[in-house]
């Protein structure tokens, strides 16, 4: 039986691994090296790093700090932010990535996505998708390029899969760092026309929020705030959703 997985998803902003509110306001959790050694005693599935200084002010993306995170991580790693060519995706997978998040690059050449799944295997390649709520109707939103009107949320989902991505990391922003659970009709309503693994991320606060999203149709969860800024662990989201009948790693 598929295992669901319990996914820290940080960003690395000023050498620092931060979280966001709603991807506006930024708070400190922790030093990178710490931070991953921490989460592997945690006994967390994965890690999810985005390099938000490379992908939102155009710097070049943060080798060395993101090479001593992958040295620390005796787990799977997910690094994105800033990749621009297939090169930058080789550099991040020499470096001791697993998986490798792609999200303004896709929006604007939505080719790449295939061109690096043809490459790196898709099971290499997570899209990561942000979305924002506007009268009741969802919307494609790039922190760079703001809500794309003319992009259809499901359309875009489901070329993303049919390019060769191998994830999709869907994000409510209007969620992001609330704590207010995660968003359950974005959740469904992408994992029914899909068939590649979801990740739900944006807004747990407790771990029945994680069950929620599974039994929406997630494949995994990411979260941070409720790690840093509650006392649950993903020990303590694991044993719920165990309890539940949910197959987990424990």
């Amino acid at each position: 039986m598929l295992k669901h997985r319990i996914i820290p998803c940080v960003l690395l902003k000023d050498w620092q691994l931060t979280k966001s509110v709603g991807f506006e306001e930024f708070r400190t959790i922790g030093h990178p090296k710490v931070t991953a050694k921490v989460y592997n005693k945690r006994n967390v599935d994965e890690l999810i790093v985005l390099d938000i200084d490379a992908s939102s002010l155009g710097k070049d993306i943060n080798f060395k700090t993101l090479s001593d995170i992958a040295k620390e991580c005796f787990m799977p790693l997910t690094l994105g932010g800033g990749i621009n060519s297939l090169e930058d995706i080789n550099k991040l997978l020499v470096i001791g990535a697993d998986k490798i998040s792609l999200n303004t690059i896709a929006l604007k050449k939505p080719n790449f996505i295939k061109e690096a799944s043809n490459k790196f295997g898709s099971q290499c390649i997570v899209v990561s998708i942000d979305v924002v709520k506007q009268n009741k109707h969802y919307k494609v939103f790039n922190k760079n390029m703001g809500v794309l009107e003319d992009l259809d949320l499901l359309e875009w989902a489901k070329k993303c899969e049919s390019l060769g991505a191998g994830e999709i990391l869907l994000t409510s922003v209007d969620n992001d760092g609330k704590q207010c659970g995660y968003d359950s009709e974005l959740i469904s309503l992408i994992s029914q026309e899909l068939t590649i693994p979801i990740i739900a991320n944006g807004g747990a606060a407790e771990p029945m929020d994680a069950v929620k999203a599974i039994k929406s149709g997630a494949d995994a969860v990411a979260a941070a705030s409720i790690f840093h800024f509650t006392q649950y662990t993903p020990q303590a989201i694991k044993k719920a959703l165990q309890k539940e009948g949910i197959a987990v790693r424990i």
